[in-house]
């Protein structure tokens, strides 16, 4: 069946959501298939970021910009757009040259990310705007009530700085220690130290991503909850 077909969502157009599920390694490939999922990519990444932005707005209206900052970064994050991602089974649909699937890209955090944001920038082609709200905001909501559980998963760098300098009079510093995967699909892994101690290891999609992980793996080590405004 085609891959397309799978994927349970609203496409009018299904050569849009296939599009949508190309990666460059299969066109690289396949001389029959056109067009990667780069530019789709590119296009659901803002409307992500928009459509996020203008929902917290609307619905926390208790939080100042700083914390809506910090609350649409947990929310568009590698890592949880990868899970949305993953609530789609993407990796089972996704199209990959066999070099790909063999180094395991079907369950690559960066790799499924970098596939929701293609698929919401085909919804937007396919839907318009109303298609997005549809799509998008149920799952904001669910995000957003573990992330304000979890509040590990809000700021992490600020708060493990706060510690940092309160207990042990020290400054976090962040280096990073490997780029893993081709260009189009990167993936940093950087350490948080403090003082002379390695104290946390965070991977991500971009190297502010991994050293919040980073930052996050700290906290958690140290036993720590992230500081709240």
């Amino acid at each position: 069946m085609d891959s397309a077909r799978k994927v349970d969502l609203p496409f009018e157009d299904l050569s849009l959501l296939r599009r949508a599920l190309t990666h460059r390694s299969f066109v690289n490939e396949h001389s029959d298939a056109l067009e990667d999922n780069e530019r789709l990519e590119y296009l659901g990444d803002a409307a992500i970021d928009f459509l996020t932005a203008g929902w917290l707005y609307n619905h926390f209206p208790e939080m100042d910009e700083g914390q809506l900052t910090r609350m649409r970064s947990a929310l568009v994050r590698t890592e949880q757009l990868a899970e949305f991602a993953r609530e789609l089974k993407l990796g089972d649909v996704l199209r990959l040259g066999r070099g790909e699937e063999a180094s395991g890209g079907r369950a690559r955090p960066a790799l499924l990310c970098a596939a929701f944001e293609a698929v919401v920038g085909a919804l937007y082609l396919d839907g318009g705007y109303p298609a997005l709200v549809g799509f998008l905001e149920p799952r904001l909501e669910r995000a957003a009530k573990t992330i304000l559980e979890d509040q590990t998963l809000l700021d992490a760098r600020s708060s493990l700085q706060i510690w940092a300098q309160a207990e042990l009079g020290e400054t976090p510093r962040y280096k990073t220690v490997d780029a893993l995967g081709p260009d189009h699909a990167r993936e940093f892994v950087v350490d948080v130290i403090v003082g002379e101690e390695l104290r946390g290891r965070g991977r991500g999609h971009s190297k502010q991503d991994a050293a919040q992980n980073a930052a996050a793996d700290a906290l958690a080590k140290a036993g720590q909850p992230v500081f709240r405004d």
